[in-house]
């Protein structure tokens, strides 16, 4: 792609001076709560990859912050970023990109913004969801008909509001997903695989890869890369089981009902039982209490909150009922775990993983899912 002649910085009235010629156009739209590093890994593959060297002119292709209004947009981290210009007309994008992020902590997309993502999708620019920006693409009723990446954590929370999504076409385990015009990336770090993806459509190989080597990203993850799986799981694990881990890690605060996981799962509590036994091992109780343990050594390890709060945060009813557990599994108290911060303690805690890991025993064949 031929470069053309452009104002000397990537600002907002440099970069909206033109919208013409062989540059990539993309419209960024951040959520109320969006992640900084979804947006800011994101932006920075396109200014990167814009221009020679890192000159970050928009030659390549040009990027503008759009909104309903020009008021900041508070990230979930604090710092507020203002767009550039008010929804302009959706055609003068090739790609309208939406970064989403806390899902329960202030407003969501307005009305205002649903309406001008339909008509980007009307006037054939591809949609790019990120992070939660895919609920946001759900609500807006742009996705009918298309898988769509989540991350694992809203796995469920996309389910609870989207009730009648189809479920095999909800991914929860790969980095991002890419369906015709509509692209939707489980957000975090993985914003920069999927801008690189978007970019070596338009760019050539060298161009891209010079990007990643200034971000000092070893190498590009592709879209079927997975997600980074729960601790002491097998990637190979029946979908049923890691589903209903997904759902245990959520809430790792409080003991999910047999019959709520099952019920979720659309199994019979008997049928999650014996599936759960086949994949691991162990039965889901046993499966979520080595969870909440591992969770509360990974919190003794890395936070100065008390016992006490640990406890209440990983589900135990009190500190003493998670000291008494946490003796069984690693042989010593939390606090004692807490004070030795070594490389024994790294050692008991793979050594649990280890555990959690165990499964069938040799000769057994996993059990399919069949009606009661």
């Amino acid at each position: 792609m031929h470069a053309e002649s452009v104002p000397p910085a990537a600002s907002p009235a440099s970069s909206t001076s033109s919208t013409t010629g062989g540059r990539i156009r993309f419209g960024i739209v951040l959520l109320p709560n969006f992640t900084l590093t979804a947006f800011s890994g994101f932006v920075d593959m396109l200014r990167l990859s814009a221009d020679d060297g890192d000159y970050s002119k928009p030659v390549r292709c040009s990027w503008r912050i759009v909104g309903e209004t020009l008021t900041p947009v508070r990230a979930s981290c604090g710092i507020q970023i203002a767009p550039w210009e008010t929804f302009p007309d959706a055609g003068e994008f090739d790609y309208v990109v939406v970064v989403g992020g806390l899902l329960h902590s202030g407003p969501q997309a307005s009305e205002a913004t649903l309406r001008f993502i339909r008509a980007a999708a009307q006037g054939g620019a591809t949609l790019v969801g990120i992070c939660t920006g895919a609920f946001t693409l759900m609500r807006a009723g742009v996705l009918d008909g298309h898988r769509v990446c989540v991350s694992w954590f809203h796995y469920w929370d996309f389910i609870e509001r989207f009730p009648a999504v189809n479920a095999d076409a909800l991914v929860a385990d790969r980095l991002f997903v890419i369906d015709r015009r509509r692209i939707t990336c489980s957000g975090g770090r993985a914003s920069i695989d999927v801008a690189a993806a978007i970019l070596l459509r338009h760019f050539d190989h060298a161009t891209v890869q010079k990007a990643l080597r200034i971000l000092l990203v070893g190498e590009l993850q592709k879209g079927n890369a997975p997600q980074p799986h729960p601790p002491g799981l097998d990637p190979a694990t029946h979908p049923k089981v890691k589903r209903a881990i997904l759902l245990m890690e959520q809430h790792v605060g409080r003991n999910v009902p047999l019959e709520e996981l099952a019920g979720k799962l659309n199994l019979s509590p008997r049928q999650l039982e014996r599936l759960f036994k086949a994949e691991t091992g162990k039965s889901p109780r046993s499966f979520a209490n080595g969870l909440r343990l591992r969770t509360a050594a990974w919190l003794l390890r890395s936070s100065d909150r008390t016992v006490a709060d640990i406890a209440s945060s990983c589900g135990f009813s009190d500190a003493s009922h998670l000291g008494r557990e946490f003796r069984k599994q690693f042989g010593v108290p939390p606090m004692m775990f807490r004070e030795q911060r070594s490389g024994q303690q790294d050692t008991r805690i793979e050594s649990f993983d280890d555990f959690m890991r165990s499964s069938v025993p040799a000769g057994e064949t996993p059990l399919e899912v069949d009606p009661d």
